[in-house]
């Protein structure tokens, strides 16, 4: 992989070529973004382009180093990623002993802190004392789709790169054409996702139309379903029971105020919209959505599953 496989971000890209070729990159930067947008990606090729053995300005995937970069066994290249933990001082203490050691074979040591709003507020003090005094042969790189929660004193030593999502036709025609998926998954994974490819790649690899189907039909057409039956058994299968069933009832408030059906995100289920947009009013529907909405908030609180399923069943009983 290169820069010119990281799709949808060329000007972000542009303004990155232009700090290699002057041989600027050092310090701190942040990559900022919503999820799955290619910010984790340009990180990693970004360290494999400034340490490439073979081609200027890109990667060549093929030398020692881009290869190590790929494998994750580069000694001077450090990836650190926590989806739901905080990190904590001790990867902090180590990243500035790592540092102030010589690049082993790199022309250049990478840091890549992935989620790094995730920092505490022992490892972010760590960190503004290293951003304040950076190596010259060091790079860092942040990369947070929640920047607001960093230190603003963290952001203010860092340039900062923003990454932005596709326009969602544009990413159900790349879909379509460069992965070969029929209109109805390219419509419905570039709405969903929001425009992200990267989100709608992993959602199209964890098969989301099979779920998709089966959560909107155990919640809104099985008559006998029980509380017992919405169960998630997980945090993550909640989180995408509830973003599912946020787009299913966003698609009905959609339909009643008579928006064009092509904007729905479940465009393929029109006719199951039709049959049941006029079992709620548009005050049942925004009771719905900001349940279910509030439960996705109350999700990332750690909240008791069965506690939070038995509330949403309650309210899509209306």
């Amino acid at each position: 992989m290169s820069f010119q496989n990281i799709k949808g971000q060329d000007k972000t890209l542009e303004l990155l070529k232009e700090y290699i070729k002057k041989d600027n990159l050092q310090g701190g930067y942040l990559f900022t973004g919503p999820e799955g947008v290619g910010k984790k990606i340009t990180a990693k090729e970004t360290a494999k382009v400034i340490n490439c053995m073979e081609v200027a300005f890109d990667a060549c995937d093929t030398c020692i180093s881009c290869k190590k970069i790929n494998k994750g066994t580069h000694p001077d290249v450090h990836i650190f990623e926590e989806e739901d933990s905080e990190i904590k001082i001790e990867y902090i203490r180590q990243l500035k002993k790592e540092m102030w050691l010589k690049p082993y074979e790199a022309k250049k040591k990478v840091f890549i802190i992935d989620n790094s709003h995730r920092l505490n507020y022992s490892s972010s003090s760590a960190l503004l004392k290293i951003l304040e005094e950076p190596s010259s042969d060091t790079l860092i790189i942040l990369v947070s789709s929640k920047p607001s929660l960093l230190f603003r004193t963290i952001v203010s030593r860092c340039k900062t790169l923003k990454f932005s999502a596709f326009k969602r036709a544009e990413l159900e025609g790349i879909l379509k054409n460069d992965y070969q998926l029929d209109d109805a998954r390219a419509h419905f994974l570039a709405y969903f996702s929001e425009g992200r490819l990267g989100f709608a790649l992993r959602l199209k690899e964890a098969n989301i139309f099979k779920k998709r189907d089966e959560t909107i039909d155990k919640f809104c057409f099985f008559s006998g379903r029980r509380p017992q039956d919405l169960f998630a058994e997980n945090k993550e299968e909640a989180a995408v029971s509830l973003n599912i069933l946020v787009s299913w009832f966003r698609d009905i408030y959609m339909i009643k105020a008579g928006l064009p059906q092509q904007e729905l995100i479940n465009l393929d289920r029109a006719q199951d919209l039709l049959k049941t947009m006029n079992r709620f009013s548009y005050l049942q529907l925004n009771e719905i959505l900001n349940t279910v909405s509030s439960s996705a908030l109350y999700l990332e609180q750690n909240i008791n599953l069965k506690l939070l399923f038995s509330n949403l069943w309650k309210t899509l009983s209306l």
